[in-house]
C-alpha cells in the first residue's frame, strides 16, 4: 500500500509499431512529430479504449453537457474484439 504523500511507481513503456500491424493507429500516430503530442495521443486511446472495454461510453445531456455512461452492451463488443479465436 501507497503510504500518505508518497507517489505511486510509474510504468514505462518502449512502444514499437509497424504500418502492417495496425494501419489505423500508425497513420493516427504518424499525423504527430515524435514527442509530446504523439505520446499523449497514445495515452488518450488507451485511455478511452479502457473506457470502452469497461462499457463507460459518453453520453450527450440536454444543455450540450457531456457525461459518462456504462453501457455493459459495448463492454461485451469490445471484449469480444480482443478474445482469441475459437480455433486458436
Amino acid at each position: 500500500m501507497t503510504q500518505p504523500g508518497a507517489s505511486s511507481p510509474s510504468v514505462r513503456l518502449l512502444f514499437e509499431i509497424a504500418r502492417e500491424d495496425n494501419p489505423r493507429l500508425y497513420d493516427d500516430l504518424m499525423r504527430f512529430n515524435k514527442g509530446p503530442k504523439r505520446v499523449n495521443r497514445l495515452r488518450f486511446l488507451a485511455y478511452e479504449g479502457l473506457l470502452a472495454q469497461l462499457g463507460i461510453g459518453v453520453v450527450a445531456r440536454s444543455g450540450g453537457a457531456m457525461e459518462r455512461e456504462r453501457d455493459a452492451d459495448s463492454a461485451s463488443q469490445v471484449v469480444q474484439a480482443f478474445d482469441l479465436p475459437s480455433d486458436a
